[in-house]
């Protein structure tokens, strides 16, 4: 069990826990590797319930509640959504819920964008781009930049299925550009973390001169910056990274083990089904 491993240890020790629907979240994963190697870390993929793009407010707080019940149980220093979704959705209530520090991708996306263009445009899960949340992230932090979110169901599945190659994929991307390109976007913010293996098939489709954002590495930089105010930087060597996921290991494994450059060993994880009481009640106000 992952409390057996962290929980006990000394705060500045204490795992950093990054959380998606499934594979996606690895882009975070890969990027905290390059920003902050000395950090333990614990990954979890939703991978039973995913997508979560297409699900309900109310179904994607419960899922958050529950891994973030299940983050704090193993002894998490800090919880990083690796997830667009249940950052738009979820990540200003549950903040409110949990002791721990929880970054979302939202605000260090929409901030890394205005530093590049006005004409913004992102692709993102059907429910990340409904909720306008890059648009009004993007517009607080500047009025004059112009913004248009479009909902790509079909991608998070194609990913996950490995797919990244696959001729329909090319026509689906196809698809999901032509508005963005019809507004003369300069730049593109991936709303979701699986996007970002989507960038050969983009950089075919997309002028040269539009710029990728990709949230993660700004996230992760975000996180650096949060780890150094509270003090709680590791200052010793990491354990190995533990994986879990909600569904079956196997396909997982397969296709993170392309990403990662190595097979990672993956548990099966169980999560606490709770209520919205039992969440509060562990919570700080």
């Amino acid at each position: 069990m992952y409390n057996q491993r962290y929980l006990g240890v000394h705060p500045h020790s204490a795992p950093i826990g990054i959380f998606d629907s499934g594979v996606g979240g690895l882009t975070v994963l890969r990027e905290l590797y390059r920003q902050l190697p000395q950090e333990s870390v614990i990954y979890f993929g939703d991978t039973a319930r995913l997508p979560y793009g297409t699900r309900s407010q109310a179904q994607i707080l419960e899922f958050v509640r529950e891994i973030l019940t299940w983050m704090t149980e193993q002894g998490t220093k800090m919880v990083i959504m690796a997830c667009n979704t249940s950052s738009a959705l979820a990540l200003e209530e549950v903040r409110s819920e949990f002791s721990i520090p929880i970054l979302g991708l939202i605000l260090p996306g929409a901030r890394a964008a205005v530093q590049q263009g006005r004409r913004i445009g992102v692709i993102a899960t059907p429910a990340t781009a409904s909720s306008g949340a890059y648009q009004q992230a993007i517009r607080e932090i500047e009025p004059t930049a112009q913004v248009w979110e479009v909902g790509c169901p079909e991608f998070v599945p194609l990913i996950e299925q490995n797919r990244i190659h696959d001729p329909y994929t090319f026509e689906v991307t196809r698809r999901y550009l032509e508005p963005l390109l019809l507004e003369k976007i300069d730049t593109l913010i991936f709303g979701c973390t699986h996007y970002p293996y989507l960038t050969p098939v983009l950089k075919k489709l997309l002028p040269p001169e539009v710029q990728l954002i990709d949230p993660a590495a700004h996230v992760v930089a975000a996180a650096a910056q949060e780890l150094d105010l509270l003090g709680i930087k590791n200052q010793r060597h990491p354990l190995p990274t533990r994986f879990g996921v909600s569904g079956d290991p196997q396909p997982f494994i397969s296709i993170s083990s392309q990403w990662l450059g190595h097979t990672p060993i993956v548990e099966r994880v169980t999560l606490p089904r709770l209520v919205y009481q039992s969440v509060r009640s562990g919570a700080t106000e």
